[in-house]
């Protein structure tokens, strides 16, 4: 990298990140004022307009893309309209040992003072939490599921190219049209759609006018700027803003700063999940890359700057903290804005381009938490290209992930989309798949497997607290077999689905009502044409997810039971209760037994393996196709983000010899140590789950890295995950 990037990088990692109460005042005092005044539609874009009127415009040194969501780089604002923080919330944030934000003093105080009176009682999540029924506090507060929604906007939504062929005015015009052709005879809705139509046209208004502003920022720099080259850089700066995102871009530079006030209008709006991420980036840029280097107006060091200044503007947006007792949890900075990279075009043609290797270059010498970043390896995918990015992952920073590009098409079409638009889409957030630039597909939260099997084992009780929380399914030293066993987990999995899914539908129809989102309306098909908000439907896709986590750990638990209790008569199912009760405490050996002679899950055994589809099939068959409220369905993805640590915090010990409070298993990987026949083994015990039937699925796996250390050690890692993804599988890291 050059001195320019290495300066931004470095006042990035050594900048702490803090909260920022600007939105939050400003917010408070549009609503205070507005409320009631129009419709819920208009004030949300309104109060988005407000926002890009008066936020603070940051231009740093150095800086080419510019834009914070914060007043300064790393500050991130919070969103009281939402969920509004306790003055112990902000005080917790700001002491606590991992993942802290500062906040000052004086924040704190003009945050109780200005902003918590106004929105306590007022806020979504506090208006949903009343609406919601006893049965699913307890079930949420016990650590049976958790709700994305209860703290942040629906999201898991990511950009396609339009934005790169049309300015924000080409939507203007499109707008107008759509309410030009509503017809107030004969339509119902066409009122509220006229609404609609006019917030997103609001809306786009403001994020012409929050690109102006720093247009006007640069020049009045560059005015005062003594070095002529940094004053040749702003005046620049100032023209590229004028120009994006009000009309499509007309080079690279444009491009990228067109994409950067997209995602920054997305996470100014709303604090929706995973942050807009650009999707299929080099795509977007390779027109605008290929035509600067046939005339002479880019050349490749210029390129990478750019792509590199974007790089460290993602690093400069942690993600909003959370409230309530989460915000004493480590959590995670990451917002989850994962940049896909090579697979395939929508004529189903080998995606991969000079682009691709140029990000791959990026990824390599960045090294930042964010953005995360991905490669999309089909069939068509030149193995050069996938050999070139496992040498940038056997630098053991994480990055990029792998995903297999035709599984997420098939994934994609199965659940309806056009073969076409699934070719568009790829993953978001974690590994969630989509259409890009056509789906709403919502992440709902995580749901905890094992801890299904926890409350079957005790009888629907709940062992830490000693309620009765799920439905009585029988005493379990009672049962005869694993087949009774697993009806009785299963029962406890339908029964806490159908209370997690009632739940859903409330949070659905409040984001509906009351926090719509007319920017990212703009940017999501068919969002205009159907005269209807990206958060009630208007969407070409609309999609809601439940996550299963733990699935490694409920199998070798199902596993140990069958093996030790039904099969060889090694316990009894009374010894073998009394012993997780206990938390095995004067039980070692049994324990040791549990751990060393059970089954394992993660070792190509069908006897664990079987058990793991089982339990599979159950959890997709409780989730899969209920309806949501956007005219979209219900679908299953397995992964856990850092969730398997919360969920194993908040259960005891289990039948597979895991000790009470420690992690559960992540995604669809083994148990920690839990796999001890190598990678190969792992694979095939994870291909044997019908991953096609998810939305996504997280499988992590650690190599020596000697054993990359040539290219003997990166051909054979390709193989590897060229043999894994010939089984239909997902994803891989």
């Amino acid at each position: 990298m050059n001195d320019r990037v290495q300066r931004l990088k470095q006042r990035s990692l050594d900048t702490h990140p803090s909260v920022s109460i600007e939105r939050a005042v400003l917010l408070t005092e549009f609503y205070r004022e507005n409320i009631g005044t129009c419709s819920q539609p208009v004030l949300r874009a309104k109060g988005y307009h407000h926002l890009a009127a008066n936020k603070t415009v940051y231009i740093g040194d150095d800086e080419l893309i510019v834009g914070e969501r914060g007043h300064e780089p790393k500050a991130t604002p919070t969103y009281p309209e939402i969920t509004c923080h306790s003055v112990d919330d902000l005080r917790i944030l700001d002491s606590r040992s991992m993942t802290s934000y500062r906040v000052e003093t004086e924040d704190i105080e003009s945050y109780e003072r200005e902003v918590i009176p106004f929105w306590q009682g007022r806020s979504l999540r506090d208006r949903i939490f009343s609406l919601l029924p006893g049965e699913w506090h307890r079930a949420f507060s016990a650590g049976v599921f958790t709700e994305f929604m209860e703290q942040r906007a629906p999201g898991h939504t990511v950009g396609d190219g339009k934005i790169f062929r049309k300015g924000l005015l080409d939507f203007k015009d499109e707008i107008a049209a759509a309410i030009e052709g509503l017809d107030f005879g004969s339509d119902p809705d066409a009122p509220a759609r006229r609404e609609q139509l006019e917030a997103m046209d609001i809306a786009a208004d403001a994020t012409i006018l929050f690109a102006n502003r720093h247009a006007e920022r640069a020049e009045e720099l560059a005015v005062t700027e003594t070095d002529p080259n940094r004053r040749s850089e702003l005046e620049r700066v100032a023209e590229v803003c004028r120009h994006v995102p009000a009309h499509a871009p007309r080079n690279f530079w444009e491009a990228v700063q067109t994409y950067w006030f997209a995602h920054l209008g997305v996470i100014t709006e709303l604090n929706g999940w995973d942050a807009y991420n650009p999707g299929h980036l080099d795509q977007h840029l390779e027109p605008f890359y290929e035509s600067g280097l046939d005339d002479g107006s880019l050349d490749r060091d210029t390129a990478t700057e750019l792509l590199e200044c974007l790089w460290v503007k993602f690093n400069n947006h942690p993600a909003p903290p959370k409230v309530g007792v989460t915000a004493e949890e480590s959590g995670t900075y990451t917002d989850f804005a994962n940049i896909n990279i090579g697979g395939v075009r929508a004529d189903g043609s080998d995606a991969v381009s000079d682009v691709s290797y140029l990000l791959l270059e990026v990824i390599d010498e960045m090294h930042l938490l964010q953005p995360s970043n991905n490669i999309q390896l089909s069939r068509k995918t030149p193995d050069r290209f996938l050999e070139a990015a496992l040498r940038v992952i056997r630098k053991g920073y994480g990055f990029p992930s792998i995903f297999n590009s035709d599984a997420v098409v098939e994934e994609l079409v199965r659940q309806g989309k056009t073969v076409e638009d699934a070719r568009e889409g790829g993953a978001s957030g974690c590994v969630e798949a989509g259409a890009f630039g056509k789906e709403a597909y919502i992440l709902t939260g995580y749901f905890n497997l094992p801890k299904m099997l926890e409350l079957t084992l005790h009888n629907g009780v709940d062992p830490r607290t000693g309620a009765q929380l799920g439905p009585r399914t029988g005493d379990p030293r009672d049962f005869s077999s694993l087949d009774e066993i697993f009806d009785a987990w299963r029962t406890q999995v339908r029964h806490f689905i159908d209370i997690k899914y009632r739940g859903n539908l409330v949070f659905e129809r409040m984001f509906a009502d009351w926090a719509q989102a007319p920017f990212l309306s703009i940017l999501t098909d068919d969002c205009i044409a159907r005269g209807r908000d990206y958060n009630a439907g208007g969407a070409r896709y609309n999609t809601s997810y439940i996550q299963g986590v733990g699935i490694g750990s409920l199998t070798d638990s199902f596993s140990a039971l069958e093996h030790h209790v039904f099969d060889n008569g090694a316990m009894t199912m009374s010894e073998l209760i009394e012993a997780i009760d206990s938390d095995f405490d004067g039980r070692e050996t049994l324990r040791q037994r549990l751990l060393n002679k059970t089954p394992r899950y993660g070792n190509d055994d069908d006897r664990a393996d079987d058990i793991m589809v089982r339990c599979f099939e159950a959890y997709h068959e409780a989730v899969e196709g209920r309806p949501n409220l956007r005219g979209g369905e219900y679908h299953i993805d397995m992964l856990p983000t850092t969730c398997h640590v919360y969920f194993g915090a908040v259960m005891g010990a289990m039948p597979d010899g895991r000790c009470a409070g420690l992690p559960l298993s992540e995604g669809i990987s083994p148990v920690q140590g839990a796999d001890r026949q190598g990678p190969t083994a792992v694979f095939k015990s994870a291909a044997k789950m019908d991953q096609l039937k998810t939305g996504g699925t997280l499988l992590n796996m650690k190599f020596s890295p000697q054993l990359l250390e040539d290219e003997t050690g990166i051909d054979m890692l390709a193989a590897l995950v060229r043999g894994y993804f010939g089984m239909d599988s997902h994803h891989v890291q």
